[in-house]
């Protein structure tokens, strides 16, 4: 794999140019990237830390996921070459205000096609929140797994503490080892934000869907 970082960082700097630099933080940056010959978008990750779920995401093909491209690893840094997914992010949508219950139960519906894609691999997506989530079109899509892990039976506790607050379960502030259960929590409270505007901590969602 590290061979592989060196070819494939030497390929990005020949066949591609980046568009723009989406973010920047001391762990690592993303950036929209167009192909020169072809003229498509692609996302490019750069972070410290491990790509295990990337490597695992190569050969899922699901409508409420991004397209994993490429994955490199070397030192401990990881390059992710990925499709670029054109719509609105659901954090901007609720700006203007709640969502109705048909709506809400839409794009519950299909974040749990991707969690169920990627909780059948084993792995924990651990920042599920507004941010993550892209409408394109009819479709939500789930991205960002930079935070994710797969779970190792063995382990008693996250090897790294990673999440939002507001959104993570408990078990990811090094209570206990994160699972699938931790994604459905974080689902939970986007659902209500998305019912109320608010955190469940000051207003529940009523109805069946709350």
């Amino acid at each position: 794999m590290s061979d592989y970082f060196d070819v494939l960082a030497g390929a990005l700097e020949t066949q591609f140019e980046v568009v723009k630099v989406l973010r920047d933080t001391p762990r690592g940056n993303v950036s929209q990237l167009r192909h020169t010959q072809s003229g498509r978008r692609f996302l490019l990750r750069r972070f410290q830390g491990d790509g295990a779920v990337y490597r695992e995401l190569l050969h899922v093909r699901c409508a409420n996921l991004p397209q994993i491209v490429e994955v490199a690893e070397k030192d401990g840094a990881a390059l992710v070459l990925e499709e670029f997914i054109t719509g609105d992010r659901l954090d901007t949508l609720l700006e203007s205000g709640p969502l109705p219950p048909g709506q809400t139960r839409r794009i519950a519906r299909q974040v749990c096609a991707a969690l169920y894609a990627l909780h059948s691999l084993g792995a924990v997506h651990r920042d599920v929140k507004p941010d993550n989530i892209i409408l394109r079109g009819d479709e939500a899509v789930l991205i960002d797994f930079d935070a994710s892990r797969l779970y190792k039976p063995e382990r008693t506790t996250d090897t790294v503490v990673l999440g939002t607050t507001g959104y993570a379960a408990p078990e990811q502030y090094g209570l206990s080892q994160t699972d699938g259960r931790a994604d459905i929590y974080s689902l939970g409270v986007t659902m209500n934000i998305m019912l109320t505007g608010k955190h469940p901590s000051l207003e529940l969602a009523g109805g069946s869907l709350g």
